[in-house]
């Protein structure tokens, strides 16, 4: 896991949630904290939780709706999406949904994507979702299924709705197959159960998870590149490890995962683990090499929450933060990239905008 420091173009902030200290980030071996360097978390103490709830790591909690404020708000109808009059019709991408359906469902009404039954009512309009599907949040297994629904309906009016493999589809993927099978991590033995609990597995999750789940999640791509913008989930130049194409890096991801090596696999969700490539000093240049590789001329991404992007989370022990309110995608490293994680983990805004971004 990469890490640096810098901070992006400043996003609208309020005072909310104020005694709400904004978790760390866990991934892979232990929590990512911006800007410090932590221990190995000690294991959460025994507590009394609900049946069937797995509790991530003590400093990273799903937030329920019970843990924000809610102010009532009268749904405007969704108004259908804007339709071109010829070709094809009109490109948006959600950020990481980490079993949020709820959230989901909302922002997909809020753009007029489905109506309030739910149902796909955008006619030839693409949809891509940037990974990231489950673990952390509540119905991780609905979201999967509400994708794939999406996906049949979109294509039946002539759109799609498509998705791209995030780090925690690989890890799932893992933690089914492999279970507390020891792999070689590079930094010591792991276990990708271990791994999927400490990053925010579900066992609701897991006891949902069929057959026709794990095979939509094993053929889903890598990358692809749809109007000059190149689609990604991690924010890593690790995809060039892969191939020197879309069509390569797609190929040899499903390859590794067709052969069912734990090593191979453990080595998939390592490198798409990775962050923070495009934030720092040098940043654009690695976008730029990602684009000269696979082509576009903008990369857009999720994976790395737009709060952590820009380093405005409290991190210290007994440092207060009102945790900065998200707006909408984050552009960086020279307007190359866009991030799209709003950070709905985090009581933060799950993200679906159109391309290209207005404004």
């Amino acid at each position: 896991m990469t890490q640096g420091a810098g901070q992006g173009p400043e996003v609208e902030r309020t005072a909310t949630l104020r005694d709400f200290r904004v978790p760390a980030y866990v991934h892979e071996s232990g929590p990512y904290v911006p800007h410090a360097q932590q221990d190995e978390a000690a294991p959460p103490a025994e507590e009394s939780y609900p049946e069937g709830y797995t509790p991530t790591e003590r400093d990273l909690p799903v937030i329920n709706r019970g843990d924000t404020l809610q102010v009532p708000v009268e749904p405007a109808p969704a108004a259908p999406a804007p339709q071109p009059a010829a070709g094809p019709g009109p490109l948006y991408v959600v950020g990481d949904v980490h079993g949020y359906l709820d959230e989901l469902m909302a922002a997909l009404r809020e753009q007029g994507l489905i109506d309030e039954a739910g149902q796909w009512c955008a006619g030839t309009t693409r949809l891509w979702f940037l990974g990231d599907f489950t673990d952390r949040g509540p119905d991780g297994i609905g979201v999967i299924d509400l994708v794939m629904r999406l996906s049949a309906e979109a294509a039946a009016a002539g759109g799609y709705c498509k998705a791209l493999m995030g780090n925690h589809e690989l890890l799932l993927l893992g933690a089914k197959r492999f279970g507390d099978t020891p792999v070689n991590s590079g930094a010591g033995t792991a276990t990708f159960q271990a791994a999927w609990l400490l990053n925010g597995g579900q066992k609701t999750d897991m006891d949902r998870l069929q057959d026709h789940h794990l095979q939509w999640m094993a053929r889903l791509d890598a990358l692809e590149e749809v109007d000059g913008y190149l689609l990604v989930h991690s924010d890593t130049t690790a995809y060039l490890d892969y191939g020197d194409s879309i069509e390569a890096v797609n190929d040899t991801v499903r390859e590794r995962l067709t052969r069912n090596d734990a090593d191979e696999c453990w080595d998939l969700f390592r490198k798409f683990t990775k962050r923070f490539s495009f934030r720092d000093e040098g940043g654009a240049d690695a976008v730029r090499s990602l684009l000269d590789t696979y082509g576009g001329t903008r990369i857009v991404h999720g994976h790395s929450p737009i709060p952590y992007l820009l380093g405005e989370v409290g991190s210290e022990e007994g440092e207060e933060s009102t945790g900065p309110v998200v707006a909408g995608p984050h552009v960086y490293a020279d307007g190359l990239a866009i991030a799209m994680d709003g950070g709905v983990t985090m009581a933060g805004k799950l993200l679906v905008r159109q391309l290209p971004l207005e404004g």
